[in-house]
This record gives C-alpha cells, structure tokens and sequence, in this order.
C-alpha cells in the first residue's frame, strides 16, 4: 500500500530526477513481484495502480500530434516506436520521447503476469471445483467478474502500448500447452481467456494470422488430449474465444462455418457444462454475424442456413430442451436477416418442420382423446413445442406471423381445454389443486401461450391483421377463464398479454379495452388489496395494465361506471404505499399521467366531478408517502405529483370550487381554499412544527411549482424540518441527484472505453 501510494502520487517527480529514476524501476520491479503472490486481496490493490499507470502511459501516446505520424504509426503506433526485439527505436524516440519506454521491461513482466492469473469471464460457464473436477458453473461471482472486467482493461492498455510483445508472449505460452511442458487446466485457461480479452485491440491483418494460429492450435490440442475432462477444458476455451472476435470471423466465412461446424460437434459432447457453452457461443455468433448465414457464399451451393435448418435434428439430438430452445432462438435470429419475405417464409417453414409435426398428431390424438393432456409426458412435449414457438418468435419478431397464424386456433383451443382441466381438477380437490405437478404442467402450457402471444404482439407491425385475427379469439378464450378461476389459478401472465395488446393496438379497439378492465380489473384487485405482498407478480402486471389502458385508451376508462371509476382511483393511491419500488413508481406515474388525460378534456361534467372527489384524496396521499422514509425512492415522481396538483389550482384549470358548500366561505377561491386545507393537514400531522413555519413552507412551495429543481429543493427542506430528533438520514431526498450522476459518469466511462480499441467488448457493442 506504501509503494502504489507514494507511486501514484510522485511517479513523474521519480522520472524527472536523474538521481531518482532507478528507484522508479526497482519499485515497480518489487511490484511485479508482490502481484505474482497468490493472494487475491493483494494482487488487487496492485491491480489498482498497474491500471492507472498503464492508462496514463497510454494517454501520453493518444496526445500525440496525429498529422506528424505516418499513417502505419497511427493504425499500430506502438509497433512503430519499438524497434525488433522491444528495445526502442531510436530515430522516433528523438522525435517523440515517450515514458512507455523507461517501462518496457517493467510492461513485459506485467503481461505474463496479467496472462498467468486471468481470471474467469462471465461467459465461461465450466470451472473446475474444490475437489478438482470439471464442472458446470451455475452461480456468478460478482468479485471475480469485477476483477476480470479490471484486468482486462489493464491487458487491453498493455497490448495498445507493445501489441508485438503481447502476442510474442501468448504465442510461446500456447506452444508450451502443446509441447507439454507448460500443460495444466488453470495454464490453457487462464492464456485463453487473456487471449479473448484482448478482442478489438490489434488491426485486422494481425489479429487474422494471430487467430488463426490460435484456433487451429487449441483444434489440435483437443484431438491431442485424451479425457473428456481435457476435451472439455480444451472445448470451452476455443467456444469463449471465437465468441468474443466477431469481426474476425464476419471477415472470414470459412473459418466461421468451420467454427460454427465444431459448435454443433461440441453439442453432443455430454459433458457437463460443453453444450450449454456451445449454445450461448452459437447464438452470440449468429446475433454479430447473422447475415452471413443467409447468402450465398463463395464456392457454396447454398447458403449455410438452409444446410442448418436440413440437419436440425441430427445436430439437437443430444441437447436438453433449454438447450433446444436458445438453438432455435439462434436460427430464429438467422431467418431474420433474410431481406427477402418469401425466401423468409420458406426458411421459417422448414425450421418449424419438425414441431409443426409433433403439433399437429399431438393436437389430433387429443381432440379424439382429452385424456391424453392427463399424461404427464404429453403435457411435457405440449410445452416444449410452445417453448420454441416463444424462442423462434422472440428472435425473429414480426416476420414470425405466418408460424402464429398456423398454430394459432388449435392453440387458443388446446388453451380452453386446458383450462377446463385446471377448473375441474379445483371443484375436485379444492385450491391444493393448484399446487399438484398435473396442475403445475397443465399451468405451464397455458403461461407458454400468453407468453406466444404477447411476444409477437409486443414486437408487431401489422396492426391491422392483429386487431383483424387474432384480438377476438385471444379474449374468448382467456378473459373469463381468469375471471371464474380461483385467484391461486389466475395466471398473472395473462396481465402481462393484455398489456402487450393495448399498448400495440389499444387506440384500434376501445370495445374491447372496456372488456379486458371488466374481467380483469375488480378480480385481481380483490387478490392484492388485502396486504403489500400477496400475489407480486400480479401486482407488477395489473399496474402495468392500468397504466397502458391510461396511455392508449383512456376513453375506455371514462366508459367505466361511477363505483368502479372510484376503485381505479383508490387501487392507484393504494400503489403510492406499496414497498415493492415498481410498483409505487408505475402508480405515481399513472396518476400523473391520468391527471394530464383529465385535464385534457377540458371544462365538461366529468371533470368537475373528478376534480371535487378526487383532488384532495390524490393530494393527501401525496403527502403521506412524501413524508414516510418508507416511500423515499419515490421523491422525484411524488414532487411531479404535486407540483401538477399544485399547478391545476394555480393556473386556473380547476375551474369549479374544489369544496363542499358550507365548508369554506362562499367565493373562496380554490387557491386559498388549498393553501387552507395544507395548513390543516400538516399541522395536525406534525404538531411539533409552528404555524409560521408550515405557513412559510406552503407559500414558498405554492410559489415554486413551476420550477422542478426550487420545487423539489423547497420540499427537501420541509422535510429534514419535520424529522424527529435522531431521525434517520436524509440521503435519500437527494437520491435523484446521485442517480443522475451516477449514470452520466457511466456515459462518460463508455464513451471513453469507445475510444480505445478494444476496451468495449465486442457484445457491449452495437452491431453494424
């Protein structure tokens, strides 16, 4: 801790002093060597300064004027200024002394050591154990992917100061793997995942020939190794490698059908953990290089989808179900970037070949025989089909429509008939029912429909077919299902798809909006009205509901009646007090959006009567969260709320008396009116507080409204006044602020990483 202090402080006062300078380099040399203790805690406080001394040197070369380097120098400077064999090249050191080179030997070390301890990335999914065996990884660490994202950026800024060294060194490490004589699992790992972490670094020509060797070296060595625990180490290695070079292999079509070939081998290697990775791997190629995959490439007879899609089976013969459905997600992907619709539709029927066909017999044999959805297994292959029905849609979106549309009605039937089960299954044996695996199955094919649905429909565009097709049947078969069904049998998925439908076409079908809230609305309210807990997925979904009923088709909410209208409002105050954060959020900002909806509509009857019995419940509710530390999170949006309460007073948009008569005096304007309701409120809420100063506070807040930042700091203010004393902290009133903060530092930190190639890695990036 001495060194990397007085180091990071006075490192340029060391250089500058020619009496000094050696102590420099024995420093940094004591530092290597205190990094290559294995002790984690202390490898990372001198991984702390190797990184801001290699970003410093880095940045020396970025200040350097660009018009005065050779175009080779600005593509690859730092192989430029070192002659062969690393020492410097003395003609450009006299132009441009730069302090990179009083480190090279001191930089060299650093790069064995940062290979030698790599630790693992996240994308790796197989580790090996305390008892030494290779094993399938289900847990991240957090301190192991923190530590990693730090190294990587050390390795990244080491390869732009010397990239010739970096790959010298990597290369004679994987020629010892091969030989033998350097061969362990935490050795081929540790050097391949340094090896992926330096993604974007090199220029292309480089990084090729470097690739290449690499590739085809750790290809040799899985033939070499004998073991399926070495096959698997080996396998892994190259599977993390290719994913992380996708420019490497859009450049090169051989050597990516060559890899994308190994990934299909590797997916029936039974390992633990092998054909997990070979999937991930295969699906993050195909997002970067998808293109690829549907044109015809040279020396080809076809394009590589069309030979993927004709051997789909031989190649997911051995592969769990998960695993099936990210391999067809991934070919999903594929038939996406087919520019052409009918060549699109062509490869989409063939990729649902094979479940089209289990569909199709199981759907027969059922309609003959309903007992067969009894079967456990049947109920199992029902729900997988549906699964890769979701995971093809959810990649490839609106060109799924021509699948949805074969399977769509027998789908919604098999969805009634599946439903009935459930509700003869609860008259039978009660709500355990519901807890029973036959149930749970059955529960399962009903959620993977929703889910279907709202995947599509989420991601749509033919709007007139949605509301033409698939609207009607969609409500007939689900609204009074989830209406009549116990509330431990209502699928809170079926929120989540009617959100999906009025978000998408909610303006094209306000009939049918006012249908959804009568079937949805009053039952679900009933299920979490009773504490803040019960039900979370539901209540997610239900405001989520509201709020897009709100957005899109807020004439439906005028055509509820009276007793109803005031349920709505009442379920959103009941929002503002919830503790789970969404929730509280998505009702502050319905109610705000609803008030902007309201006032929309101008001076007519409804308004007045929503204003005169609703105003002051929204307002005091307002205030109670705002002052209880259980809703703190919620300060930005409950000062929104207010201000805008605040505003429809004070600009005159209210404009018939907000009281009773007989409470105020008549002609009391709703201002005065307002002012004299706050006092009465706080003051009876927190006695220990004198009327000057609430009157201070509401004239001062009252004179702000306008003005979010004076308003929201008016309201921070009022509120360290009314804490007791020994209250707890105040933080979080300025909370919107740290957040603001915290995410412009992050833009900061990523425009920045964008800046140096390879600091941002290739899935971080957007696809071009």
């Amino acid at each position: 801790m001495f060194l990397v202090t007085f180091l990071s402080n006075h490192l340029l006062s060391l250089e500058n002093n020619q009496n000094l300078k050696n102590l420099s380099i024995i420093s940094h040399e004591y530092l290597i060597s205190l990094s290559k203790i294995q002790e984690r805690e202390l490898f990372k406080i001198c991984l702390d300064y190797w990184l801001k001394l290699v970003s410093g040197l880095f940045s020396e070369i970025q200040k350097l004027p660009n018009q005065e380097l050779s175009p080779l120098m600005q593509l690859n400077y730092s192989n430029t200024l070192t002659s062969a064999g690393g020492a410097p090249n003395p003609e450009i050191l006299a132009k441009f002394p730069l302090r990179k080179h009083i480190y090279s030997t001191i930089l060299s070390n650093l790069r064995v050591v940062m290979i030698e301890n790599m630790v693992r990335p996240e994308e790796v999914l197989i580790v090996e154990n305390d008892e030494g065996e290779i094993v399938r990884e289900f847990v991240k660490e957090s301190d192991t992917i923190q530590l990693y994202k730090s190294m990587r950026e050390v390795l990244v800024y080491l390869t732009h100061l010397d990239v010739i060294d970096t790959e010298n060194i990597m290369s004679d490490k994987l020629a010892k793997q091969i030989d033998g004589s350097e061969w362990s699992w935490h050795n081929i790992n540790t050097l391949c995942w340094a090896i992926g972490s330096i993604s974007g670094t090199m220029n292309e020509e480089m990084e090729k020939r470097f690739l290449v060797t690499v590739i085809k070296d750790l290809l040799a060595l899985t033939e070499m190794k004998r073991g399926k625990d070495n096959k698997a180490v080996v396998a892994s290695n190259i599977m993390y490698i290719v994913g992380q070079y996708p420019r490497f292999l859009k450049a090169h079509w051989k050597f990516l059908k060559t890899v994308v070939n190994k990934l299909f081998e590797f997916m029936h290697e039974t390992h633990e953990g092998v054909q997990d990775m070979a999937c991930d791997t295969f699906i993050k190629i195909t997002q970067k290089c998808k293109r690829h995959f549907v044109v015809l490439q040279q020396n080809e007879r076809e394009p590589f989808v069309d030979e993927i899609i004709r051997n789909i089976q031989t190649i997911t013969e051995d592969l769990a179900p998960q695993q099936v459905h990210t391999f067809y997600e991934a070919c999903g992907c594929i038939v996406g970037a087919q520019p052409s619709k009918q060549t699109r539709d062509r490869l989409l029927s063939d990729l649902m070949a094979l479940p089209n066909m289990a569909w199709t017999a199981i759907v027969q044999q059922a309609g003959s025989d309903p007992q067969l959805l009894l079967n456990p297994d049947t109920v199992k292959i029902i729900a997988n089909i549906i699964k890769t029905n979701v995971a093809v849609c959810t990649s490839l979106g609106p060109g799924f429509y021509p699948q949805l549309g074969l399977i769509y009605v027998d789908m919604l039937s098999l969805y009634k008939a599946v439903s009935g089960m459930i509700s003869d299954a609860v008259a039978s044996d009660g709500v355990i029912a519901t807890k029973t695996p036959k149930v749970r199955g059955l529960r399962t094919i009903k959620k993977e429909v929703l889910k279907l649905v709202e995947s599509y429909v989420s991601k749509a565009d033919n709007l007139d077919e949605i509301v033409r097709d698939l609207v009607q049947p969609l409500l007939v078969a689900v609204l009074e299902d989830y209406k009549t069904n116990v509330p431990d049998a209502r699928d809170a998925e079926v929120l989540n798809c009617m959100s999906a439908l009025v978000d998408k076409v909610g303006p094209l079908i306000p009939n049918e909006v006012v249908k959804i809230l009568e079937n949805v609305f009053e039952c679900t309210l009933n299920m979490i009205n009773k504490d803040f807990t019960e039900y979370p997925e539901h209540r997610t979904e239900f405001y989520k509901l509201l709020r897009e009923i709100d957005l899109k088709s807020f004439t439906s909410l005028l055509q509820l009646p009276g007793p109803i209208f005031k349920l709505f409002i009442d379920s959103i105050l009941w929002a503002f007090k919830h503790n789970n954060r969404t929730v509280e959020n998505t009702g502050l900002t319905l109610c705000l959006e609803l008030l902007k909806n309201v006032e929309s509509l101008g001076n007519t009857s409804f308004t007045v009567a929503f204003y005169q019995t609703f105003y002051f419940p929204i307002l005091s509710d307002t205030f109670y969260v705002l002052t209880d530390s259980d809703h703190k999170s919620g300060f930005r949006l409950q000062a929104q709320l207010l201000s805008k309460l605040i505003e429809l007073v004070e600009n005159d948009v209210i404009k018939e008396p907000l009281y009773q008569e007989g409470v105020a005096p008549s002609g009391t304007s709703n201002s005065v009116y307002l002012k004299q309701y706050l006092s009465n409120m706080l003051m009876s809420a927190f006695n220990h507080l004198k009327t000057e100063q609430v009157t201070n506070f509401i004239k001062a807040l009252i004179a702000q409204y306008k003005d979010q930042t004076k308003f929201k700091g008016i309201l921070r203010d009022f509120l360290v006044q009314i804490k007791q004393v020994g209250g707890d902290a105040t933080d979080y009133l300025f909370a919107e602020d740290i957040e603001s903060e915290l995410l412009e530092r992050q833009r900061l930190e990523r425009e920045k990483a964008s800046k140096v190639g390879g600091m941002l890695k290739p899935s971080e990036m957007d696809d071009d």
